[in-house]
């Protein structure tokens, strides 16, 4: 009996934070990944995570909304650890406003990374799935999906991540590839702290505020976020698929 081939992974803006813990997470469950963020040199500290603990890893540097940069992204990953087959659409910024203050420039760039990125790095990596008869792809989506103040970019493009993931689920299925959503609520990460700075409330005043309207009592930490992507992406959730799975410590959340 022969084991398993390794599956190579992708996880997009996984230098910090969410992404980071979702690429530590599956290189523990066995898989090479490709550490992909805006710049190279700030994926060292997670590709060093990876491969002390005895993983397979690269940093690449590409911009998620650049086709050129995301093909060259891809063909790195499958020179150098192989055809990749699972995908973690993570990347995303924000550029949190009401909506009579918000720019065009702060919808269009959330639109560009969150929905532009997850289409590219998805068009390009479902190729090798394709090819291999197997693949997963989970994109980050969030609670904001169901309407935040101060975020209709961010809104916005979670939602539509959703859609798109049951199109794909749709769509590739018939090629044994499964597309799924996570839906996080209140995590402690850089990203939350830019919102606690947007409205002028210390972080840690922010996050004990928030623990209030938790059911369970605390914030969520990028681990959690971590252990549902690693049940999305492994080999016995072969069922499961255009699924929105909300990672909030409750249904108020």
């Amino acid at each position: 009996m022969t084991d398993a081939p390794q599956r190579i992974a992708i996880v997009t803006g996984a230098a910090r934070g969410i992404g980071a813990a979702i690429a530590k997470r599956l290189a523990a469950d066995g898989m090479a990944v490709g550490v992909v963020d805006l710049q190279e040199s700030a994926t060292g500290s997670t590709v060093a995570a990876i491969t002390d603990a005895g993983g397979r890893a690269i940093g690449i540097g590409a911009d998620v909304a650049d086709t050129g940069q995301v093909e060259a992204a891809v063909a790195r990953v499958a020179d150098e650890l192989g055809a990749p087959t699972v995908l973690v659409n993570n990347a995303g910024i924000l550029r949190d406003n009401l909506i009579f203050k918000m720019t065009d420039d702060d919808f269009d760039q959330v639109v560009r990374v969150h929905l532009r990125g997850a289409f590219l790095m998805t068009r390009a990596v479902q190729r090798h799935q394709v090819e291999a008869r197997w693949g997963r792809i989970v994109s980050l989506s969030s609670t904001s999906a169901l309407g935040n103040r101060g975020q209709a970019n961010y809104a916005a493009v979670k939602a539509g991540l959703q859609g798109f993931t049951k199109t794909l689920a749709i769509e590739l299925g018939r090629y044994n590839i499964t597309a799924n959503a996570i839906a996080p609520g209140i995590i402690a990460t850089d990203m939350l702290r830019q919102t606690a700075e947007r409205v002028g409330v210390p972080f840690e005043d922010y996050l004990a505020a928030a623990t209030k309207d938790v059911p369970v009592g605390r914030v969520g930490q990028p681990e959690d976020i971590a252990n549902a992507a690693s049940f999305f992406c492994a080999e016995a959730s072969s069922f499961v698929s255009g699924q929105v799975l909300y990672v909030a410590g409750g249904p108020r959340a």
